[in-house]
């Protein structure tokens, strides 16, 4: 008995040396949005392709961003307009986007009826509270443009991330920018301000058309682990569709990796980043984690004029989809 219980732990140590260690870092805390990492995760996709994924929670894509530039983490979840950026101004370290998850950002402005804001043009002369880097914030020119709305007509009032939606139930600010799905439930499931009392501009109803949050890597990284990216994206793959198909089960594995979540708050915040940003006809017809090489074509443009860039990268600059499962298995059901 001892023997075979001594081979039994060789073995498992064995399986545990055969997998590839990742070390993972996402954009925010782990709530519903992050849901597809997380269900990749709790179901064994990754441990199923020999990977040892490690999940950690982020601060915010830029932080990200810098994390997986400097080889702290080998992959990260984040705002693929800010790696856009980054690379402009760091081409000796280039990142690149190899999935995405967000295939429409969350951008958006919030404010309250009491505020007397019903429509953008209401927003002449009110304070905006965000952090400096927002990207909401920083895309602010283009918003203005195509909602009608004077550039210069209102002021920008700095602040940390989760003092925005406090400041603006007290009346310090009279809107806030950041990710909707944030900043809606913060204020009607925390703050408890009436569902009917919050206005909403989404940044992709008034001609911004970017794309999101996307899985990224170092370009130098992904030369030397080709089949480590693979196997990655098609466990995410396969954590996505669970997502889609079942987004209540998908909040219970959150819930584990999160015991402190609100399993009815993160499911709202998951089915509304499902219904707004992860799944559109774009999505049905080229499946999960992929691109349309014209529209980022375009978005590129947007973000190169509104982050005042000096140079404007290709297509193939930003995202590749060499590494992504075929198409069928990427296909919603």
């Amino acid at each position: 008995m001892p023997i075979l219980i001594l081979l039994a732990i060789l073995l498992a140590a064995g399986d545990a040396a055969a997998q590839t260690r990742v070390k993972f870092a996402l954009d925010w805390q782990i709530q519903g949005p992050q849901a597809p990492f997380i269900t990749a995760k709790a179901i064994g996709a990754f441990s199923a392709r020999g990977l040892d994924v490690t999940i950690d929670r982020g601060t915010g894509s830029q932080k990200t961003i810098e994390q997986v530039a400097t080889g702290t983490y080998d992959m990260g979840y984040g705002d693929i307009n800010s790696m856009i950026e980054y690379n402009v101004k760091n081409p000796q370290n280039p990142l690149i986007a190899v999935g995405i998850v967000l295939n429409s950002p969350p951008f958006a402005l919030l404010s309250l009826k009491r505020n007397g804001i019903r429509e953008p043009k209401d927003l002449q002369g009110a304070s905006i509270g965000a952090p400096a880097g927002d990207a909401p914030r920083r895309l602010w020119p283009i918003f203005a443009k195509n909602a009608g709305v004077p550039v210069d007509s209102v002021t920008w009032t700095n602040m940390a991330p989760p003092l925005r939606e406090p400041a603006l139930v007290k009346g310090d600010v009279k809107a806030i920018s950041g990710f909707y799905f944030t900043g809606f439930l913060n204020l009607t499931e925390n703050l408890k301000v009436p569902e009917s009392d919050v206005v909403a501009f989404n940044y992709s109803d008034y001609g911004i058309d970017l794309y999101g949050n996307a899985v990224i890597v170092r370009v130098d990284w992904l030369k030397a682990n080709e089949d480590t990216a693979r196997r990655f994206l098609a466990a995410l793959a396969a954590g996505f569709k669970a997502v889609i198909k079942d987004p209540k089960a998908a909040i219970v594995h959150v819930k584990t990796a999160e015991p402190l979540s609100n399993e009815a708050t993160e499911l709202k915040r998951l089915q509304l980043a499902i219904s707004a940003n992860m799944i559109n006809d774009e999505v049905k017809k080229n499946g999960l984690l992929a691109i349309d090489a014209a529209r980022m074509q375009r978005a590129i443009d947007q973000v190169v004029v509104s982050f005042e860039l000096g140079s404007k990268p290709s297509v193939a600059q930003v995202f590749t989809g060499a590494y992504l499962p075929p198409a069928s298995e990427r296909k919603l059901d």
